[in-house]
């Protein structure tokens, strides 16, 4: 018995035209770059929520003055008791408005950034020898691990799309980027 084993031919990523989860482009060298932003699902940035914040202010502040001028002093403490614990808790919601897990795919290297808060870690790998498994069952975070480094993304994507997305970085990875993007053809 025989078999043929036949490699499917994949494009180069500069003609891959539809990426679901990821953007290809260039750096600013002109190396080509495939990157991946999964980013926390948030109505507003942090400073459309100040902006908020102090419109509500504004606003509870004139109305409990005019109760005081009224005779009704208790408003204005108890306006004052709710707008502090309303900046609180919006205060925490912004410092995790921008988290992100940011995967940069370039010059055969993979860069992995992952915010949350204030903090930022990076991992780095060689990307023929990455892993990209789930990290224990359908639906769970991808675990990408090689090298001695163990990470794991996806916890901004809905479970039924992290299979999906592990299947496009296997396959960007696959893929490979090239050194540099190829430069325009321009007409004579």
């Amino acid at each position: 018995m025989s078999a043929t084993l036949v490699s499917p031919v994949l494009p180069d990523l500069e003609r891959a035209t539809h990426w679901r989860f990821a953007s290809a482009g260039a750096d600013e060298g002109g190396a080509s770059v495939v990157q991946w932003q999964l980013r926390r699902n948030c109505s507003m940035t942090p400073r459309q929520l100040g902006i908020f914040y102090v419109s509500i202010c504004l606003v509870s502040l004139l109305i409990a003055t005019g109760f005081a001028l009224s005779g009704a002093p208790v408003v204005l403490a108890f306006a004052g008791i709710e707008l502090v614990l309303v900046g609180v808790a919006l205060l925490v919601y912004a410092r995790h408005a921008t988290d992100a897990d940011t995967l940069v795919l370039s010059d055969r290297e993979l860069r992995v950034d992952q915010s949350d808060g204030p903090t930022v870690r990076t991992a780095r790998f060689r990307a023929e020898w990455v892993r990209v498994e789930p990290a224990s069952a359908d639906g769970s975070l991808v675990e990408l691990s090689g090298e001695g480094q163990r990470v794991r993304v996806g916890r901004f994507l809905r479970p039924e799309l992290r299979a999906a997305f592990a299947q496009e970085l296997r396959l960007a990875l696959r893929r490979g980027v090239p050194a540099r993007a190829p430069s325009p053809v321009l007409p004579a």
